[in-house]
């Protein structure tokens, strides 16, 4: 998929405020600082298209971004940061999980995950809750260029193995990325391309 255009639509904390027309929209979440802003701009070869910040938890409403004019990129706020005050981080679950089980547009979700670290609960278990509630997803492992080749895929077996281990009998359809040298770029375009050809 070629991007021939990228533009930024609305912000918002409230489902029923989002764009009301039936284009596909996929969504992109993950705990802060996981790279999701610099993955969103490198997948749509647009420098500042998503506000990138040093300060973990910037992004706190849904961003919608429409591209090539027929599919929404939907920027997330990132979930479990501990310096977010309890009562905006109960107000961001609620908005978030309100989206999920609300936004009938919404085709599939990514889950963005540090391939540096090894699983974490607090993403596991936003992928169980993706899971109970029958809402497609796929995994983007960010930030493969900090790790040598046989860590990277280290990490990313150690990941697919845990997950097995767990609820899923087979592991979501996963990417393994980088913003600085677009790694993993065309293959998740390609895979949003071909789920959209589906649609129309």
């Amino acid at each position: 998929m070629k991007i021939n255009s990228a533009e930024f639509v609305i912000s918002n904390q409230e489902v029923k405020k989002c764009p009301t027309n039936k284009l596909p929209e996929y969504a992109f979440i993950g705990r802060s600082n996981v790279g999701k802003s610099s993955l969103i701009n490198m997948l749509t070869d647009r420098k500042n298209l998503a506000k990138t910040s040093g300060r973990p938890g910037k992004t706190q409403l849904i961003n919608h971004f429409i591209i090539n004019k027929n599919w929404y990129l939907v920027d997330l706020p990132g979930y479990g940061y501990a310096r977010v005050s309890k009562s905006s981080k109960a107000k961001f679950q609620k908005f978030i999980t309100n989206y999920f089980e609300k936004r009938q547009q919404l085709v599939s979700a990514f889950v963005l995950v540090d391939v540096r670290h090894d699983p974490q609960p607090i993403d596991t278990e936003f992928m169980e809750y993706l899971g109970e509630n029958g809402i497609p997803f796929g995994i983007i492992f960010t930030k493969a260029d900090k790790l040598k080749p046989n860590a990277l895929e280290r990490n990313v077996e150690n990941y697919k193995n845990a997950l097995l281990e767990g609820i899923w009998e087979e592991v979501p359809p996963y990417f393994v990325t980088s913003a600085s040298n677009k790694t993993g770029r065309d293959e998740l375009l390609a895979y949003i391309d071909g789920i959209n050809q589906t649609i129309d």
